[in-house]
């Protein structure tokens, strides 16, 4: 993350399709490319009918940064929607990963919401980005008619080098 940046948004536009995702994506990697907006890292769920759990992708290309690892996505993704699933018995483990997301400025609440409405036959897109640049993709999908909903927490710039230190892409 550059230095003197705006302060970073992460965002998960959930959709009630499990191709809605894909579609903004793919909307996102347009802007990034007839406009000039920037994002720093993208990931990508999508729960389809009948399976038992999401299958998630990191989106590392030209058009979506990648400035952290799969790792950072990784446990994001666990404390979403494999912790909660494992009962009382890893609520300590729990606790931990909260704690430790919290510090970057993702909270319990936003896993939360992300995991009521990211469930079977649905999908998120979640980018971390500045939030100018996701008004922008906000404005191009809701132009387009598409029906999502946005569930966002703001970095500071502490929270921000934090996340770089602990999970920044070689």
């Amino acid at each position: 993350m550059e230095a003197g940046m705006t302060a970073l948004t992460i965002v998960a536009f959930t959709f009630d399709t499990p191709g809605g995702s894909g579609q903004m994506l793919a909307l996102a990697r347009q802007l990034v490319t007839e406009a000039s907006i920037r994002i720093e890292d993208a990931a990508e769920v999508v729960w389809l009918q009948g399976e038992e759990r999401p299958r998630t992708r990191q989106v590392n290309d030209d058009t979506c940064g990648g400035v952290l690892g799969a790792a950072f996505w990784g446990m994001l993704f666990g404390l979403i929607f494999i912790v909660p699933c494992l009962g009382m018995a890893f609520g300590a483990a729990l606790g931990a990963l909260a704690g430790k997301f919290s510090t970057y400025g993702i909270d319990r609440r936003f896993a939360k919401s992300v995991s009521e409405k990211v469930t079977e036959g649905t999908s998120a897109l979640f980018l971390m980005a500045s939030s100018s640049v996701v008004d922008r993709v906000a404005e191009a999908a809701r132009q387009k008619g598409w029906a999502f909903e946005i569930i966002s927490t703001n970095l500071s710039t502490e929270q921000e080098t934090q996340l770089q230190q602990d999970f920044g892409a070689a």
